[in-house]
C-alpha cells in the first residue's frame, strides 16, 4: 500500500536490488491490507489486498515521476502519498473492486477510511525510509571501515619498507667496509663474511612482500646477521640461538625479530668496551609465542636504547595486528644488559 524510491534511500555504491525493493513492498502491502481487513476495511480479504497493492505501486510511481522532476524527497512524499493513494482507489476498480472514492459523500465512514488508509500509508512509507536509511548508513561506515583498514595497511607497509630502508644499507655499507677490509689482512675471513652476506641477502630477498613469516625463515636472517657482527666486533661479541624445532614453523610477520637484534648490537653490545653475549630464544606460553632477545651490553640506561625508530615500529604494528595479545617489553637483565621480549599469539600454517 505504499512504496517510495527505495533506490536513493540506499547507499549509492550499494543500491539497493530490484527484487529487493519489490519483494519489501509486497509484504508491506500484505501487512496493510490485513490491518484493513481487522479494522472494517471497505471490502473483503481480497478487495484489500488489491486496494493495499494497488495504493502501494501508484506511490510507487508516484514518488519515481517526482524524482524525475528533480523535487526534493520530503516533497516527494507529501505529494506521492496522498495522490498515489486516490489513483490507488481507482486502480483498484480496473480489478472489481468497487469505487471507494465514489463513496466519499458520507460525512463520516468513507472519509474517516480514507484519513486511515492515508494514516496507513504514511506510517508505511516513514518505516520503510527509516529501514534503507539504516541500510545505506551501515553500508557507508562498512565502506569506511574498509577504507581506513586499507589506508592502515598500507600505510603499515610503508613504514615496514622505510624499516627495511634504513636497516639494510647501514648493515650493507658496514659489512663491506669490513670486508674490504679484511681482503688484504685475512682473505678467508673475508670469503667468510662474504658467504654470510650471501645468506642474509637470500634470506631477506622478498621477505617483507609476505605478511607473514615462519620464525625459521627469520632465524635465517638474524643468524647470518649475528655472524657478521662476531666477524666484525671478533671477541667482543657472543651469541646463541636457542629455539626448539618445535616452534621454528611458528608463524610471524616479518621484521619484527631483526630489530630486536639490530638493537641489541647497536645500544648495547657495540656501546661497550668489552662487549657481550646475545641470546635469541622462543618459548611457547600458554598459546602464546614469547620470543627473546637477552643481551649484557651497557644496558637500558645507554642513550637512545628502546627509543629507535626499529622499535617504535615493532610496537605499532603489535599493537594494530593483535591488539592486547601482542606486546614489546624491555627489562633489564642483571647484572648488565637488557631483555626484549616479544610476545604475539602462537599461530601455524595449517597443514594440507
Amino acid at each position: 500500500m505504499t512504496s517510495f524510491r527505495f533506490r536513493s534511500c540506499s547507499a549509492d555504491m550499494h543500491p539497493q536490488p530490484f527484487w529487493h525493493e519489490l519483494g519489501l513492498l509486497f509484504v508491506v502491502n500484505q501487512v496493510i491490507a490485513l490491518l484493513l481487513t481487522t479494522m472494517g476495511g471497505p471490502g473483503s480479504l481480497f478487495d484489500n489486498v488489491v486496494i493495499a497493492n494497488a495504493i502501494g505501486a501508484s506511490i510507487w510511481a508516484l514518488y519515481e515521476l517526482a524524482g524525475a522532476f528533480g523535487l526534493p524527497k520530503v516533497l516527494s512524499h507529501v505529494v506521492a502519498t496522498p495522490l498515489g493513494l486516490w489513483s490507488g482507489f481507482k486502480l483498484a476498480t480496473l480489478f472489481g473492486v468497487h469505487d471507494v472514492t465514489a463513496q466519499l459523500t458520507d460525512p463520516l465512514g468513507n472519509w474517516r477510511l480514507f484519513a486511515s488508509c492515508l494514516l496507513l500509508a504514511g506510517t508505511a512509507t516513514l518505516v520503510i525510509v527509516l529501514y534503507f536509511r539504516a541500510a545505506r548508513d551501515r553500508a557507508a561506515l562498512a565502506a569506511e571501515q574498509r577504507r581506513a583498514a586499507e589506508l592502515h595497511q598500507a600505510e603499515t607497509a610503508a613504514q615496514l619498507a622505510l624499516l627495511q630502508a634504513q636497516i639494510e644499507p647501514h648493515f650493507l655499507f658496514n659489512t663491506l667496509a669490513n670486508v674490504r677490509s679484511l681482503i688484504a689482512a685475512d682473505p678467508p675471513l673475508a670469503q667468510t663474511m662474504l658467504d654470510h652476506l650471501n645468506g642474509y641477502l637470500r634470506a631477506s630477498l622478498g621477505r617483507t612482500r609476505r605478511p607473514r613469516a615462519r620464525l625459521a625463515d627469520e632465524l635465517q636472517i638474524v643468524e647470518p646477521l649475528l655472524a657478521i657482527a662476531a666477524i666484525r666486533l671478533q671477541a667482543r661479541l657472543r651469541y646463541r640461538i636457542d629455539v626448539a624445532e618445535t616452534l621454528r614453523d611458528a608463524l610471524l610477520p616479518p621484521l619484527l625479530l631483526q630489530p630486536l637484534v639490530e638493537n641489541a648490537l647497536e645500544h648495547g653490545i657495540e656501546a661497550a668496551v668489552d662487549g657481550g653475549e646475545i641470546v635469541v630464544s622462543a618459548r611457547n606460553n600458554d598459546g602464546l609465542l614469547t620470543l627473546t632477545v637477552r643481551d649484557t651490553g651497557l644496558g637500558l640506561n645507554a642513550e637512545g636504547n628502546g627509543d629507535g625508530i626499529g622499535l617504535a615500529n615493532v610496537r605499532q604494528r603489535l599493537a594494530s595486528l593483535y591488539g592486547e595479545q601482542g606486546r614489546l617489553a624491555l627489562y633489564p637483565n642483571p647484572p648488565r644488559g637488557v631483555i626484549a621480549e616479544l610476545t604475539l599469539p602462537l599461530q601455524r600454517e595449517p597443514q594440507p
